[in-house]
């Protein structure tokens, strides 16, 4: 019997990827149009580099760009990038296509819903609240404040822990062969690959750990369904879920 199912957030209920790109890509528009005197290539490039170099979390991506550029510190330049960058994250950030519809089914099945998660963990909690997505979960670990990341088994044991549930009653459902999918099978979890973002074509090594494959959130209920979860009525359906 299906209890729990544990979901990763970006790129999986929440649209990270294409909101990554559009704020980067605003804030460097918005620093060449208040005089830096550098082209919008140049400049996004850089930041792309400090980016895969220092990660997405780092706190000083503006400030080090005009470093990298060889140009002298200007704090409005770096102001101008800050605006950009939170405007478009503010006014632009959603969720994945049917998560909160898929959400509301699994809820109302009584089925058990946390989010497991790697990152900061007040940007991931602020992703959670600007969407009003709270209520739907029971618990949220998120890597940076457990002090251990996706995909080592203690992250998803911790999540079971809280749970109170064995590893074979419980679902991760994630976009990620690695982090998500490999790592919560390593600890006896069903898993449900999410194909969707950038990495949708990335990690093919481990695909062999997912039990399923989707591209549409509206596949989980039903997959769980499958897996002997409590359905509407609280009887087991049949249903077919593509591989």
């Amino acid at each position: 019997m299906i209890k729990v199912v544990l979901f990763d957030l970006d790129d999986t209920l929440v649209d990270t990827t294409k909101l990554a790109e559009r704020a980067r890509r605003n804030a460097i528009e918005n620093m060449v149009k208040h005089g830096l005197p550098v082209d919008f290539e140049t400049a996004y490039n850089g930041l792309l580099d400090l980016i895969n170099e220092y990660g997405s979390n780092f706190p000083h991506h503006f400030d080090y760009l005009l470093r990298r550029l060889d140009l002298k510190y200007n704090p409005k330049w770096v102001a101008a990038g800050v605006i950009g960058y939170h405007n478009t994250k503010f006014t632009q950030l959603k969720d994945v296509r049917h998560a909160r519809k898929m959400l509301i089914q699994l809820s109302s099945m009584g089925l058990r819903l946390g989010i497991v998660t790697d990152g900061d963990p007040i940007k991931q909690w602020e992703k959670i609240l600007r969407l009003e997505l709270e209520d739907f979960f029971e618990h949220v670990i998120i890597s940076d404040f457990e002090g251990v990341k996706k995909p080592h088994p203690k992250i998803y044991q911790k999540a079971l822990k809280l749970f109170g549930v064995e590893p074979e009653d419980a679902v991760m459902v994630g976009d990620r062969l690695y982090s998500d999918i490999y790592g919560a099978k390593k600890v006896g979890m069903h898993t449900i690959w999410f194909r969707y973002g950038r990495r949708r074509s990335e990690e093919l090594e481990y695909r062999r750990y997912a039990d399923f494959e989707i591209e549409d959130l509206l596949e989980v209920p039903k997959i769980i369904e499958k897996l002997g979860g409590k359905g509407e009525e609280g009887s087991n359906k049949e249903v077919h879920a593509d591989r």
